[in-house]
């Protein structure tokens, strides 16, 4: 296994300035690191600690500076290498969901999904593979999603909602919760239609909470889906399944705007802002109000603005659920 050239942690102010008198006691160089309390340089190992109170340790001289320097006298426990250990639940055969677009006015909702056990994790161990949304680079996620796609062992789906059919799905439904329970029902359901691939079979399958009940899911789920645990917590990204799900719907989303883009010659931006309503109005103008359904998610607002129409008024948000 690689020897490990990059870890993050969080560090109380305590533990900081014993980080600060170890690097001072070996003699580190100290250097300015824009919105850094301090940093360090020695030989292969750069330590920089955040503002934000956090530690980032990188270079070639990293894993043994955590585990003689970091980990025996700042943080006082060994976590490098004992991550399993400590939580055993990291390395149980599951299945992670995400989805890419939900917030986008241009472009479909693409819901995906990741089965992985101990032998697709620890083939991932310095890989990179996390959360989409801190990954800015669309050709990096590409690259991910290629290697997630490609590693033995993992089963993957995508379930890609196009613009029609999103907007027929949330007329119908009326929200957008209710569309992501389908799209997310969906994706375990084609993945646990491969379970002969998959070995252990999931104990369970893993989402970020997006509505106040994981019952809205369980409604959705067909005969296949209720045969597993459903677990549903804020910040799910930062489970391992999840971020891979993530990676996989995200690449799945921009392949598509960018079709998208490429049918209509138009360059249609991701997201929600100045920038999109002026693409929207461009659109209507070029091709009409009546084709803005192909490529937008009609229920945004941007969409009543494009088309001269008066915005529906806001309406307090509560809970369907």
């Amino acid at each position: 296994m690689k020897p490990l050239t990059s870890y993050t942690c969080k560090l109380s102010d305590d533990q900081a300035a014993t980080l600060k008198s170890c690097l001072e006691a070996r003699h580190f160089g100290f250097r300015d690191v824009p919105y850094a309390r301090f940093a360090g340089e020695k030989d292969k190992t750069n330590v920089v600690f955040y503002e934000s109170g956090k530690l980032v340790v990188q270079g070639k001289g990293t894993q043994e500076f955590v585990e003689f320097v970091l980990e025996p006298e700042v943080l006082k426990e060994a976590r490098l290498g004992y991550e399993a250990v400590l939580n055993p639940d990291l390395l149980l055969p599951r299945i992670g969901v995400d989805e890419s677009g939900k917030g986008d006015f241009f472009g479909p909702l693409c819901v995906a999904g990741a089965y992985v056990n101990e032998a697709v994790l620890k083939a991932w161990q310095d890989k990179g593979v996390r959360d989409s949304k801190n990954i800015s680079s669309d050709k990096k996620v590409s690259e991910l999603a290629e290697l997630i796609r490609k590693t033995p062992g993992c089963v993957t789906s995508v379930v890609p909602i196009g613009n029609e059919a999103y907007n027929r799905l949330h007329a119908k439904m009326g929200s957008v919760n209710a569309v992501l329970a389908w799209g997310h029902a969906r994706v375990i359901e084609n993945l646990l239609a491969q379970k002969h691939q998959m070995n252990p079979p999931p104990t369970r399958a893993i989402s970020d909470q997006f509505a106040s009940s994981k019952s809205v899911v369980e409604k959705a789920m067909m005969a296949l889906g209720r045969e597993i645990e459903l677990v549903q917590r804020h910040k799910a990204e930062e489970d391992l399944a999840v971020a891979a799900a993530s990676i996989l719907a995200r690449d799945e989303f921009v392949k598509r705007l960018s079709a998208l883009g490429n049918q209509f010659e138009l360059e249609l931006p991701k997201g929600a802002s100045a920038q999109v309503d002026a693409a929207a109005k461009d659109f209507v103008a070029r091709h009409g109000a009546e084709n803005l359904s192909k490529v937008a998610k009609m229920h945004f607002r941007t969409s009543f603005r494009a088309r001269g129409l008066p915005e529906p008024p806001k309406v307090e948000w509560r809970s369907r659920n």
